[in-house]
């Protein structure tokens, strides 16, 4: 039992990280129709940055903060100079943002070199409690309590407030939205950037779980690319729910079926898929 349910949370950590990177991938593409490959650069760029101040001294908290901003501002320079300039072009959104995974991988190859690297357990969160004779990491705790309250954020954030609406809108039909005068520019751009932000805090909080190594950014972003599909696309209820269910078969699969368990994901994809064609939250378009 103790087994089970340190299975059970370690599942739901790895997917509430991978929520986090979901979430804006699908909001992003929802709303824009931008399939962003580059989000998963956005993600372990995050870890780097954070791992950087990390390593010099700086507060993990700070460095969250700091990582964050950088991510974002690298974020709002790929979007006004490049992938804006693409609009409605979806073949060449694609291209351009898998190009930005390789340049934003080699930057960090060069930077940050080869080997695996890992960001500390904040001091404060360094410690486990007792399941019976098991234990768990309190971090991973607070981990699966972030991305909770960024889903409980997202819900209130679409269905209470005014810019939320509007974003909900956007996603259903993007033309009526900018015909009652708001500036679908603007919000893209916001959109793009929030979307950036979420991951960078996933890829930040995911420092002292995962690590950080070469092409993990690609690793990631097959799963979240498959919680997208699961989910719905458009949909952060999909995305939350999508992940959990990632999360938990990952963590059991590589425990009781280690030789398939990458298989199992793409597989539980296919049944969802194959009785819901546009995932557990996505709407047929008109």
């Amino acid at each position: 039992m103790d087994l089970f349910i340190v299975n059970t949370l370690s599942g739901l950590t790895y997917g509430m990280l991978l929520f986090l990177m979901a979430s804006g991938l699908s909001i992003v593409f929802g709303l824009m129709r931008i399939i962003n490959l580059a989000h998963g650069s956005f993600f372990l760029f995050g870890s780097y940055v954070a791992y950087a101040m990390v390593s010099r001294g700086m507060n993990f908290w700070l460095a969250l903060l700091l990582a964050t901003i950088c991510v974002t501002v690298l974020a709002f320079l790929l979007e006004k100079f490049l992938i804006s300039r693409f609009h409605g072009n979806e073949a060449s959104q694609v291209l351009l943002t898998l190009g930005l995974i390789f340049v934003i991988g080699d930057i960090s190859l060069w930077i940050w070199g080869g080997d695996f690297l890992s960001i500390p357990v904040p001091s404060i969160m360094d410690f486990s409690f007792a399941i019976n004779e098991s234990s768990f990491p309190i971090y991973r705790l607070f981990v699966i309590a972030i991305g909770i309250a960024c889903a409980v954020l997202l819900w209130y954030f679409e269905t209470k407030t005014k810019v939320g609406m509007i974003v909900r809108a956007g996603v259903d039909d993007m033309e009526m939205v900018g015909a009652l005068g708001f500036n679908i520019r603007l919000i893209f751009t916001a959109v793009f950037l929030f979307g950036a932000a979420l991951a960078a805090i996933g890829g930040v909080l995911s420092g002292p779980i995962l690590g950080m190594y070469p092409k993990m950014e690609f690793e990631i972003l097959v799963n979240s690319l498959v919680i997208v599909l699961i989910g719905g696309l458009g949909s952060w209820k999909g995305a939350f729910i999508g992940a959990i269910l990632i999360g938990i078969i990952d963590s059991f699969g590589k425990i009781y079926l280690p030789d398939v368990s990458v298989l199992l994901i793409f597989v539980v994809m296919v049944i969802v898929l194959m009785f819901k064609p546009t995932g557990l939250f996505g709407r047929v378009e008109s």
